[in-house]
């Protein structure tokens, strides 16, 4: 088969009758392009699962689950949630427990009993998880033992109306259920409970990072989850047509048996990337999901050799960690077909080193948020190596345009402006933060808060977060431009700029940066290398080297406020 060129490929997929086709629907009042084949709930996803049987699905350490042996645990609880405590649909079911196989068999019993699923950040303290439960007004606890301890304290003011354990070492509180213990009372006999699921009902509440303000709670729809499966289906089939492979038959889940893939789960449940885009497209796809409790470079190589994984990503660092580890050379890595990240900036040198230390192997990236349920842009294949700088063009069901800040008007093409999204991905704002939610959607369109350019063919290029640009004497610098070249030096393994109070010019440029094993590296050394690809003004004048990790949150992004902080202490400004 001839390659295909991106249009060519696009047009083939998304043409009438193919699996891809497309259809305007009016949500919410605003006439929207969506994919019309996408499952309707997440119900019809989890059917599916029946004809993968006998087929591994979850590994977690030296645990294995069925198919089978996951669908009957999920059918046990569904009944038990519907039968004993009365949930009902648009009910909320909170989930708090690190990746464990109890995460996605308490996902998906919430789900098709009706419920909106509730993930709350594993790494929240005690009062932040009671924030989550009070403002969803969750009721009904899934807890590992650490959340469920954290939340000791709230247990009488929240009034839940049971909290079941996971992995309890310890005495059970009184007012706690063991799941394991509940679940073995159930008869094997039950079946699924009947609840009819529409597009358009809620599915999920994702609380945002937080970073300013309380975190928001983002209001998923069936439609937004299921859409984002369908999506990354499009972006694998769209890479393959490009490189002029055959695309496998995509009947939906369930209908067809394609070959069992194992990826890595890197990233947490709880974030969109995990639960989406990982949890969801696995599932549909009968892969084994390799399950990692906290992200580990070494221990990802072993478990890869383990468990002859084929994919593996999260976040950029995560790749990097794992190309720069002293061990990358003593485990075999054969079994990866495609390295794939997004969720934070990529540098394009990233593009190069996986393309030297895995030679065959597809790598892509892409852009979204909790808001986007995940996906919005792709790059992969023979088009990320054209443009590693990029996060590649929208999925057809995803309208974009570039607004001025005032967001009265579009900027001209190939300007920078603030990225605004459209589709079927797009949430239906912040649970019951109606301001919060009338500043960041206008009739159907999310304001991303990312600036970002796009080319003439499309290709979409994030340039910073609105609010971490920094502003030199009246210069605008985007961070991510000068992390990008910083990227380029071989002993930067891991780097973020932010802004340094000066008297005259408002802000300088600083930057912390984790190198690589055993190297050193000097300020004027890397002023020096960064003079041949940045303008002068944008060069850091402040540094901090360090050789551990940069602080992140649970998503995997940078906590720039904390990184900027430790850049202040050792300057000592104040």
């Amino acid at each position: 088969m001839a390659e295909m060129t991106l249009e060519q490929a696009t047009l083939r997929l998304t043409a009438v009758g193919g699996p891809f086709e497309m259809e305007t629907r009016v949500i919410r009042g605003v006439p929207t392009r969506t994919w019309k084949h996408a499952p309707n709930n997440l119900r019809e996803i989890f059917v599916g699962i029946r004809s993968f049987a006998d087929r591994t699905y979850l590994v977690y350490e030296d645990e294995r689950l069925t198919y089978s042996e996951v669908y009957q645990q999920v059918v046990k609880l569904a009944h038990l949630l519907v039968t004993d405590y009365a949930v009902q649909k648009g009910d909320r079911i909170a989930i708090a427990m690190r990746n464990y196989p109890e995460w996605p068999i308490c996902f998906w019993a919430a789900a098709i009993s009706g419920a909106v699923v509730v993930p709350l950040n594993a790494w929240w303290t005690g009062s932040e998880l009671e924030y989550g439960l009070a403002d969803s007004g969750s009721r009904i606890l899934f807890a590992d033992e650490q959340r469920m301890h954290a939340l000791t304290d709230y247990y009488q003011q929240l009034q839940l109306d049971a909290v079941f354990a996971v992995r309890s070492q310890t005495p059970l509180p009184e007012h706690v259920k063991g799941l394991h213990a509940c679940l073995a009372q159930v008869s094997n006999e039950v079946e699924l409970p009947d609840v009819a699921l529409l597009p358009e009902d809620d599915a999920t509440i994702f609380y945002t990072s937080g970073t300013t303000g309380k975190p928001k709670g983002a209001l998923g729809t069936q439609r937004n989850i299921c859409t984002n499966l369908t999506s990354l289906q499009f972006s694998g089939a769209r890479s393959l047509l490009r490189r002029g492979e055959p695309v496998p038959a995509l009947d939906g889940p369930g209908k067809s048996s394609p070959p069992q893939l194992a990826p890595l789960l890197s990233v947490p449940f709880f974030h969109a990337t995990g639960c989406h885009s990982t949890l969801i497209a696995n599932t549909a796809a009968g892969n084994k999901l390799v399950m990692m409790y906290k992200w580990d470079p070494e221990r990802a190589m072993e478990l890869i050799e383990r468990e002859r994984i084929t994919s593996f990503g999260g976040v950029p660092s995560m790749v990097w960690q794992v190309l720069e580890s002293p061990a990358f050379g003593a485990h075999d890595l054969s079994s990866i077909q495609s390295i794939g990240y997004g969720g934070a900036p990529a540098a394009p040198e990233l593009v190069t080193r996986i393309k030297e230390s895995f030679p065959l192997v597809s790598s892509s990236n892409g852009y979204g948020l909790t808001e986007t349920s995940s996906l919005t842009t792709s790059n992969a294949g023979l088009d990320y190596q054209r443009k590693p700088d990029s996060v590649g063009v929208p999925v057809p069901v995803c309208e974009l345009k570039l607004m001025a800040s005032n967001g009265a008007s579009q900027v001209p093409q190939g300007e920078v402006g603030e990225l605004w999204i459209k589709g079927p991905n797009v949430v239906k704002g912040y649970w019951h933060k109606p301001e919060a939610t009338a500043q960041t959607f206008t009739n159907g369109w999310l304001h991303s808060g990312d600036l970002a350019k796009i080319d003439d063919e499309g290709f979409v290029y994030i340039v910073d977060r609105a609010k971490d640009m920094l502003i030199r004497g009246g210069e605008n610098i985007y961070c991510v431009e000068v992390e990008n070249a910083l990227y380029q030096h071989p002993n930067v393994m891991d780097c973020t700029v932010v802004g340094v109070p000066h008297k005259i010019l408002g802000e300088e440029v600083g930057t912390v940066i984790q190198l690589t094993p055993g190297a050193h590296l000097t300020a004027e050394g890397l002023q020096a290398f960064l003079r041949e690809n940045l303008a002068g003004f944008m060069i850091p004048q402040y540094f901090l080297f360090k050789s551990e990790p940069l602080a992140r949150n649970a998503n995997g992004k940078i906590l720039k406020s904390q990184a900027r902080n430790e850049l202040l202490a050792s300057l000592e400004v104040d």
